[in-house]
């Protein structure tokens, strides 16, 4: 979910659609498709639009699992499918604090802002 997020944050921040689009999930070769497949793709569309990552601001909604004891990890990965620095991808984790779907545990959300620089 975090990844699919971050793919539709860069692919918008560059005007390049949706992971939808890019990606149609009514598409065979789309079924079971690794969404770290789909957002080293999706980010090598950006790069060749001629843009790159000044930084990734992501946010995990979930009441549980907790993951602050996984947001570097996370972070970490995220950099290197994107071959970029950890210190350019931020991941806060929010919880529901008990309320609406995400505090009653009946959903888990993610979103992500990219912020690109033309190179």
């Amino acid at each position: 979910m975090l990844l699919h997020a971050v793919t539709d944050a860069l692919l918008g921040a560059a005007s390049l659609g949706d992971i939808g689009e890019l990606f149609p999930d009514n598409a065979p070769e789309n079924r079971g498709r690794d969404s770290a497949d789909m957002l080293v793709r999706a980010y090598e569309k950006v790069l060749a639009a001629g843009f790159r990552i000044v930084n990734l601001d992501c946010i995990v909604f979930a009441q549980k699992p907790k993951l602050s004891p996984y947001k570097d990890a996370i972070r970490r990965r995220i950099a290197e499918l994107l071959q970029t620095t950890p210190d350019r991808v931020g991941v806060k984790a929010k919880t529901g604090e008990l309320v609406g779907p995400v505090g009653r545990q009946e959903a888990i959300q993610a979103e992500c802002v990219a912020l690109l620089e033309i190179c």
